[in-house]
C-alpha cells in the first residue's frame, strides 16, 4: 500500500487565522490540514466572509472539514451526551441549518469529507431512535445532493451499534470519521476491532491516543500518540488490512499551543515510523 498522508486537524493548532495554519502545519511536518469551519470547539477564523477564498488561495492541502454546534458541552460524558450533535430534539432543525452551510462550504472548497460528531445514537429500542435517524438521513441526504459524504466520528457508541445504523440507513453518503482515542476515552470498545468492523465505511482518519476513564462517568485521558492504549502500530496495520487508503490526520485536543505543537510533530514522526 503506498503511504498514506499525514496531517493535522486545525484546531488542533488554536490558530486563528490562514498564515498562521500554513506556519504551523509546515512546522509539524504535515502533509494535509483538516480544515475546522468555525463553531465553538472547532475555532474561528479572522478571515470571517473572507476565508474561503484565503483558504483556496493559501496553498494547503485539505483532507476535508469539520463542523461542530453551538451548545455542545464536553465538561462530562453526560453533559456531552445531553448536548452534542443531534441528540437533542430541540436543536435538531438550528443545527440542520448549521450542517447544511458546512456542506456548502465543504463542497465550494472541492472537498467530500465533512466530518461531525452526530450525536450519542440511541440503541436499537431506544424511544428516540427513529426521530434521530430520520434527522441524520436528512442531513446525509443534503450531502449527497452536494457529492458530499457526511463522515459521523466514532467514539460515542460502540461500533457494533454504529454498523447496525449505517447498514439500517444504507445511504452511500453517510460515512465514518475513524477516531481510535475516542472510543477509549467513551469506554466504547476496542478500536482495533472497532476497524474490523466499520472498515469498509471508514472514509477519514484521525490519529489520536489516549488511556481508558479511571471510572465509571469520567473522560479517559488523552496522552501523546503512541503512549496510550490504541496500539499504533496494529492501528496502521488493521487500517491496511481494511482497505482503508486515506490520510491518518492527527488530532491533539489538550495542553497549550506550545504543548500541541510538540505533540503533533511527535504524534506525525511515529506514524512516519509506522507507514
Amino acid at each position: 500500500m503506498a503511504q498514506p498522508s499525514l496531517g493535522v486537524c486545525s484546531w488542533s493548532l488554536q490558530v486563528s487565522n490562514i498564515p498562521d495554519l500554513v506556519r504551523l502545519s509546515s512546522e509539524v511536518g504535515a502533509e494535509v490540514v483538516q480544515i475546522g469551519l468555525g463553531d465553538p470547539t472547532h475555532g474561528s477564523w479572522d478571515e470571517g466572509d473572507g476565508f474561503l477564498a484565503a483558504l483556496k488561495e493559501s496553498g494547503l492541502e485539505l483532507s476535508g472539514t469539520m463542523i461542530g454546534f453551538p451548545g455542545e458541552d464536553y465538561t462530562s460524558p453526560a453533559t456531552i451526551r445531553q448536548t452534542g450533535g443531534f441528540g437533542d430534539p430541540a436543536t435538531r432543525s438550528e443545527r440542520l441549518d448549521i450542517f447544511r452551510q458546512a456542506v456548502d462550504q465543504t463542497a465550494a472548497l472541492g472537498l467530500r469529507c465533512l466530518c461531525s460528531h452526530a450525536g450519542f445514537i440511541p440503541e436499537d429500542d431506544g424511544a428516540e431512535r427513529s426521530s434521530f435517524l430520520d434527522c441524520i438521513s436528512e442531513a446525509a441526504q443534503y450531502a449527497a445532493e452536494k457529492d458530499v459524504l457526511f463522515t459521523m466520528e466514532t467514539g460515542q457508541e460502540t461500533a457494533s451499534l454504529l454498523r447496525r445504523t449505517l447498514d439500517e440507513l444504507k445511504m452511500s453518503s453517510l460515512r465514518v470519521n475513524f477516531d481510535p482515542a475516542n472510543m477509549i476515552l467513551y469506554d466504547m470498545g476496542n478500536p482495533i476491532e472497532a476497524i474490523e468492523i466499520l472498515g469498509p465505511d471508514i472514509a477519514h482518519v484521525h490519529a489520536k491516543d489516549a488511556n481508558p476513564p479511571q471510572a465509571s462517568g469520567e473522560w479517559g485521558a488523552e496522552v501523546p500518540l503512541g503512549d496510550g492504549s490504541v496500539g499504533m502500530a496494529e492501528f496502521v496495520a488493521a487500517l491496511e488490512r481494511a482497505g482503508y487508503c486515506g490520510p491518518l490526520v492527527v488530532e491533539r485536543e489538550v495542553g497549550d499551543q506550545d504543548e500541541r505543537v510538540e505533540a503533533i510533530k511527535h504524534g506525525i514522526s511515529v506514524l512516519r515510523s509506522l507507514s
